[in-house]
């Protein structure tokens, strides 16, 4: 044999071996990407049997923000028997604030858009604390500013935190 004749007989066999190894991958390769699909959508299962529980807390830790910064609430659990204004008005401003920053993590589990009402929430509750400080006359006392607040609130059509508890409610159902 020369060499010209063993170099064919590789050629030939280096032709049928790739041959055989491109049909045995297309006779595979459904099986391959069925196999990767399902680890794909394993892996996604348990992401999110993982996150899941998260995001059920925040939005859970959300409901309860709500409903402590609500005037009705809050202001029953700061008021004191004698309190003057300055110090209410700073005791009420300081919980939202407290309460805001103990669950500002809580963004990254729900959604944008709840957040953002959420956040708003906290924002109109300071400035309609603010309001009713700024619309008593002087030497009023924190009585005055309860009632102003818990007036002003009673005039609302909608009332703002229920309705943020409604949204918060819907972006959980959306999560099943």
């Amino acid at each position: 044999m020369n060499t010209q004749q063993i170099l064919i007989d590789v050629v030939i066999l280096f032709a049928g071996v790739f041959g055989a190894l491109m049909a045995v991958y297309y006779i595979l390769k459904g099986d391959i990407q069925r196999f990767f699909n399902l680890k794909t959508i394993e892996l996604n299962k348990e992401t999110r049997a993982h996150i899941l529980p998260l995001r059920l807390q925040a939005h859970e830790r959300l409901i309860i923000f709500v409903d402590r910064i609500n005037p009705a609430n809050l202001l029953v659990r700061l008021h004191q028997q004698g309190i003057d204004l300055a110090t209410l008005q700073a005791g009420v401003l300081s919980e939202v604030r407290a309460e805001y920053q103990h669950n500002i993590t809580q963004q990254l589990y729900v959604d944008p858009v709840t957040w953002s009402v959420v956040r708003k929430l906290k924002d109109d509750t300071i400035g309609m604390i603010n309001n009713a400080v700024q619309g008593l006359p002087n030497g009023s006392n924190g009585i005055e500013l309860s009632k102003a607040i818990l007036q002003h609130m009673a005039t609302i059509d909608e009332n703002p935190y229920d309705l943020t508890l409604e949204l918060i409610k819907k972006d959980i159902a959306r999560l099943f």
